[in-house]
């Protein structure tokens, strides 16, 4: 821990729109220097909603404005709010060890409570972190262990409050995670298949 870096709380509410089925959990925003819009995963050079777009409409672009660089706000969170796709960090509040997002960079001050999010969303039946740092933290928001978080692109079952559920860990949609946006693609495809979104 290091008392002199400022913590940094959480810039967005949980979003959450009614009838959500899957709960998907990063690890806490780019500095608002990288923001392209008001909305989860807003850095430009992040490819999650390039690979919503290709996977939903066969078209990489579909939620991307490429003259303004910028996602096209209004179209990414009515598909999430029509599909039921909730959205929110395992922090909400951190030290940034380094003036970027990468995560090994975070310091996590305050995690998430998770289960306060999932008695929002009733008929969510599955949570999908994106990277290893947000599985670490969600495990043990829920009372698990670190190790026993699923490889990316698999899940675990696990029940939460008698409700069955499904913990994916997806591959991380920054840039720096070296993988092709393709590959990526397949195990989100492989996710929402499972889920019947797809």
């Amino acid at each position: 821990m290091n008392p002199t870096i400022p913590i940094e709380r959480h810039p967005l509410e949980p979003f959450l729109p009614a009838g959500s089925r899957i709960l998907m959990l990063g690890s806490f925003p780019p500095p608002a220097a990288r923001w392209s819009m008001q909305f989860y995963y807003p850095n430009f050079l992040n490819d999650m909603w390039r690979i919503f777009g290709l996977l939903f409409y066969d078209d990489r672009l579909h939620f991307v404005d490429v003259p303004g660089k910028k996602f096209r706000h209004e179209e990414v969170v009515e598909f999430c709010t029509r599909h039921g796709i909730a959205i929110f960090d395992t922090a909400t509040a951190v030290r940034r060890l380094k003036a970027n997002a990468s995560d090994k960079f975070l310091e996590v001050v305050e995690p998430t409570d998770v289960a306060a999010l999932l008695r929002r969303i009733p008929e969510c039946r599955a949570v999908a972190v994106t990277g290893e740092k947000a599985a670490e933290t969600v495990l043990l928001s829920l009372g698990s262990h670190a190790e026993n978080y699923p490889k990316a692109g698999e899940c675990i079952g696990f029940e939460f409050e008698d409700r069955k559920m499904h913990l994916w860990r997806m591959p991380s949609t920054s840039r720096a995670y070296p993988l092709p946006l393709e590959k990526k693609a397949e195990a989100y495809r492989q996710m929402f298949t499972r889920l019947g979104l797809l």
